[in-house]
């Protein structure tokens, strides 16, 4: 299956490190040959990245490992195809515009029996994946539910986690979802996460021969979370989350979280 990759953090940080763990595993490390993609968010604007070379060999993946684009949210993903042929429209991440505002999705697991139950009303799919299909369907529920934005964003994250853990039930369905301050991080099988603050240390990657002190690299005051499918350093306490778990960062902190109970199935939109 895929891998993802996310961060959130209280000031504008560099994912350089964990990205350079990550590439490793389109091709050395891991047998996620398909494509990978990265977003960054500056303000309420977004840069995107994809490729359909595999994230070890690709030009552009060499672009951001030696370009430290600084953002306060950031998510990756690097792709096993499953469903979708290999193709950019089918790459992830997965962007739509909602209340103003950019949303960004990213999917690990493969859906089963899914096409007469995803039916998306206001956004489509531009690709044929399962991953890009449930994003619009979610995105449709969500628009569906709140006519308007709700006074309190979080409602809306809340309300993504109940409906996406409806998927689960269709098979893995691992997600990644922001819109650029808020990070929702949702597990089927394989999520972990860490936060990063002072007193800060030394890391080392697990994939390929790297080190950092972030304590050269960061201020007493920083907060940066990362969230991957698998953990990348090998000298850290990462945190692995439950099936059904999801979790909500905002400027690399826990705000809210939950498991809830899966609902009994999932209906058209």
């Amino acid at each position: 299956m895929c891998e993802l990759l996310a961060m959130s953090a209280n000031v504008p940080t560099d994912i350089v490190f964990s990205f350079t763990g990550l590439v490793e595993r389109g091709g050395v490390t891991g047998p996620h040959t398909d494509g990978w993609g990265i977003t960054f968010y500056d303000g309420v604007g977004n840069r995107t990245f994809k490729d359909c070379q595999p994230s070890c060999r690709s030009e552009v993946a060499s672009l951001i490992k030696e370009y430290p684009i600084k953002s306060k949210a950031v998510i990756s993903h690097i792709r096993q195809a499953n469903r979708g042929r290999v193709a950019l429209e089918n790459t992830h991440p997965f962007c739509r515009e909602l209340w103003g505002r950019y949303w960004t999705f990213a999917h690990n697991g493969q859906l089963s029996g899914y096409t007469d139950k995803l039916k998306p009303t206001r956004f489509q799919p531009v690709g044929n994946t399962d991953s890009e299909l449930a994003f619009c369907y979610l995105m449709s529920k969500m628009a569906d539910h709140f006519p308007s934005k709700p006074k309190d964003i979080k409602q809306a994250f809340r309300f993504l986690a109940t409906e996406a853990q409806k998927l689960q039930q269709l098979g893995v369905f691992n997600m990644l979802v922001s819109d650029g301050r808020y990070l929702l991080a949702l597990c089927s099988n394989n999520l972990t996460w860490i936060t990063r603050k002072a007193p800060f240390g030394e890391a080392k990657l697990i994939d390929t021969d790297m080190v950092i002190d972030f304590t050269s690299e960061t201020t007493e005051n920083d907060v940066v979370t990362v969230i991957a499918t698998r953990p990348l350093t090998h000298n850290e306490q990462w945190h692995k989350m439950e099936a059904g778990e999801w979790q909500l960062f905002k400027d690399g902190v826990q705000v809210a979280s939950g498991m809830g109970e899966q609902a009994k199935s999932v209906s058209p939109a």
